[in-house]
């Protein structure tokens, strides 16, 4: 994979906050680096990596992680269309002003 994927910085500063997250909740749940890695099937640096909020880390040693932290359902949620604030907005502006009939329908 290359490592030289432009991340807007946004997205970097949430990756980032991300791994600060789990570090925490790991830590809250008194889990050691090294039994969150083998719970979640991954590498001791792999986990160092997430918890540093490395973009290059794989989506599944992520999914993997949030798992072993009982997180799963924020993750199926990340992209919820009902949450899509702006989207629905979009939705909303291209609504039709008024519906007229079809000229032969009854």
């Amino acid at each position: 994979m290359s490592k030289n994927i432009h991340i807007p910085i946004p997205a970097r500063s949430a990756l980032i906050k991300l791994g600060n997250d789990i570090n925490s909740a790991r830590r809250r749940r008194r889990i050691t680096k090294a039994l969150m890695a083998e719970r979640a099937g991954i590498a001791i640096n792999t986990l160092t990596r997430i918890e540093r909020g490395d973009a290059h880390a794989s989506m599944a040693a992520w999914a993997s992680v949030i798992f072993v932290l009982g997180l799963t359902e924020n993750l199926r949620d990340l992209a919820d269309p009902a949450k899509d604030l702006l989207g629905l907005m979009l939705d909303e502006e291209r609504l039709p002003k008024r519906i007229r009939p079809k000229r032969n329908a009854i």
